[in-house]
């Protein structure tokens, strides 16, 4: 069969997804969107704080401007993020920003009608827009209108979108991305795609752990399925836990809470954060990653309270009763009403417990400020892609501006390369487009169908179970040696096991489990990247703390970690952090 042909494909519905298409777009580019997903069911939905921008809006926040938005991004990256690449970030911000407000984003307001702006951690000026605790929600949709404008506008139908969609493998020739194959959940066919140039922008790999805030879908395939072709993972050993994550489900529980003004207190009412050196200065509105782990100290000096559901669990509690019923509907409706529904409490009249949880994937797809990967053609964006702009610590808020900023930036240079390659000033490297991906194409039937018809022993959610456990008991927010070799032989055993794995519904029609089986491959393969990159990492830094080696360690280790993989099991290597105005300094708390 011929392959599709699309000028540009952008893998992906989420933010940094939707603002590429529209680049495209915008640029007369035909571009098709696939997603795994309906686009307005992406996991930046779920977002729920604010993006920053220096708008300087806030009384407090007059002096505010992109040059501090730098500083305050690289410092909370404890200086392991590339520097020339988030002051194009920050540099960008205001214009992105205004570009949404324009496009009709529903951002909350000041008494002066200006777009509002609230504190969040590590920043020093209130720099965080909002709309309400929705801000991902509001987002989203705002993009997808302009989606759905250019498509009903134009006519020329140049914007093409493929939903449900799994995309299993990229096809590379002579170092340039000539097609992908994609496998069309609802009839289960797979099909060959042929383009000049892809975006892969598939969120987080949260999902390889089991108390997370990601949604299901974000199992880390759209990090494999580059790694799979030879395109590295960088600095995939920072994981972000998000101090407050509902008890039981993991929902967050935005840092627009702290923000706002809530408290964290203990099993004895007390403000516990002013207990320890990092965070009695900046209290609530610390780094993520100082609050994850003092919450994490408290429970274990016997701070914390007994989750009656899972008496191995216990948690701490976030006050917001001070904050008045108004300021909360207002400010935080949407958690009042999580809580409500998924933990039977109001946090008008009652503390919510709240508990650390894995929120973010630092690392990701090795690619420049430009969102080039190594591999001509290919681009990546968004929280699958490790710019590095975060380093080894995110700031809330950034996550995204990330997506809006390297979204709109790997559209523009995707669509360059695109319109060179059909043009003729992109000289082609490959005249057997259809036959290699026909090929491709082929092979993937052929795994498909070995899964299809395994009589193995082994089933998707036992692995997938054991997986969790082990990320969350041993690759948590303490980390030392022992326990990460051990996860690293538990990993070998569980990628055996998966070998041997079968599936009860053998159809290809809406199978899901076909789909899953599919995925858990991406999602032990990454996995195993996070586990030896922090075996490696003999030192403390942002949000990989070794009990080890508890000191930051510049000397050896101011540089990504690049993981690429093999059948023999993972390989490292690394390369220099770009440095710039901002020298590494230890960290003030």
């Amino acid at each position: 069969m011929k392959p599709i042909y699309h000028d540009t494909i952008v893998v992906g519905g989420g933010l940094a997804g939707l603002r590429a298409a529209l680049e495209l777009d915008r640029r007369n580019v035909k571009v098709a969107l696939i997603s795994k997903v309906y686009p307005l069911r992406s996991h930046s939905v779920a977002a729920q704080g604010g993006i920053n921008a220096a708008l300087g809006n806030h009384p407090r926040s007059y002096y505010d401007n992109w040059e501090k938005h730098a500083f305050d991004t690289i410092k909370g990256s404890d200086y392991l993020a590339d520097q020339d690449a988030v002051i194009r970030m920050t540099k960008e911000a205001v214009k992105r920003i205004v570009e949404l407000e324009h496009w009709g984003c529903p951002f909350d307001r000041n008494d002066e009608g200006k777009i509002a702006q609230r504190p969040f951690g590590g920043a020093g000026f209130p720099r965080t827009c909002y709309s309400t605790d929705k801000t991902g929600h509001a987002l989203l949709h705002t993009l997808y209108e302009q989606i759905v404008k250019f498509r009903q506008v134009a006519e020329r139908q140049e914007l093409t979108l493929y939903n449900e969609w799994l995309v299993t493998r990229i096809v590379v020739e002579n170092g340039r991305c000539i097609g992908l194959i994609g496998l069309d959940i609802k009839n289960g066919n797979l099909s060959a795609f042929k383009t000049n140039a892809v975006i892969f922008a598939t969120g987080g790999s949260g999902r390889v752990y089991g108390k997370t805030t990601n949604a299901l879908i974000n199992t880390g395939m759209g990090m494999a399925v580059p790694y799979w072709a030879d395109v590295p993972l960088k600095e995939m050993e920072f994981i972000q836990f998000h101090p407050t994550t509902l008890v039981g489900k993991n929902i967050l529980i935005t840092e627009g809470c702290r923000g706002e003004g809530g408290y964290l207190i203990n099993n004895k009412g007390e403000r516990f954060l002013e207990k320890y050196k990092d965070s009695k200065k900046a209290m609530e509105v610390a780094q993520r990653d100082i609050i994850s782990r003092n919450i994490t100290k408290e429970i274990m000096e016997g701070g914390g309270l007994k989750d009656p559901t899972d008496f191995a669990s216990r948690y701490v509690l976030l006050d917001l009763r001070h904050l008045g019923e108004d300021r909360i509907m207002s400010r935080l409706s949407g958690i009042r009403e999580i809580c409500m529904k998924f933990a039977g409490i109001d946090p008008v009249y009652e503390p919510i417990p709240v508990q650390p949880g894995q929120h973010y994937t630092m690392g990701g797809i090795d690619c420049n400020k430009d969102c080039e990967t190594q591999i001509k053609g290919l681009y990546a964006a968004g929280e699958a892609a490790c710019v590095s702009v975060h380093g080894a610590n995110r700031l809330g808020g950034n996550s995204l501006l990330d997506t809006i900023v390297f979204g709109t930036i790997a559209g523009e240079n995707a669509a360059n390369y695109a319109q060179g390659a059909i043009y003729g000033s992109v000289p082609p490297r490959c005249n057997n487009k259809d036959r290699i991906l026909d090929d491709a194409l082929k092979c993937e039937n052929r795994k498909i169908e070995s899964i299809l018809n395994s009589n193995g022993k082994e089933n998707t959610s036992n692995i997938k179970e054991e997986l969790n456990k082990l990320m969350e008991g041993k690759v948590g927010i303490f980390r030392n040696a022992e326990a990460l070799k051990s996860a690293l032989n538990k990993i070998k055993q569980l990628q055996e096991r998966y070998k041997n794995i079968s599936l009860n519904y053998k159809k290809c029609k809406i199978n899901l489990s076909l789909m899953w089986v599919l995925e858990l491959k991406g999602s032990l393969d990454v996995a195993e990247a996070i586990i030896a990159g922090a075996l490696a990492r003999e030192e403390s830094r942002g949000s990989q703390f070794r009990t080890d080696f508890t000191e930051r360690n510049d000397e050896d280790f101011l540089k990504h970690t690049l993981a690429y993989y093999s059948d023999e099991g993972v390989k490292l290597d690394y390369k220099e952090v770009v440095l710039g105005p901002f020298e590494p300094k230890a960290r003030e708390y």
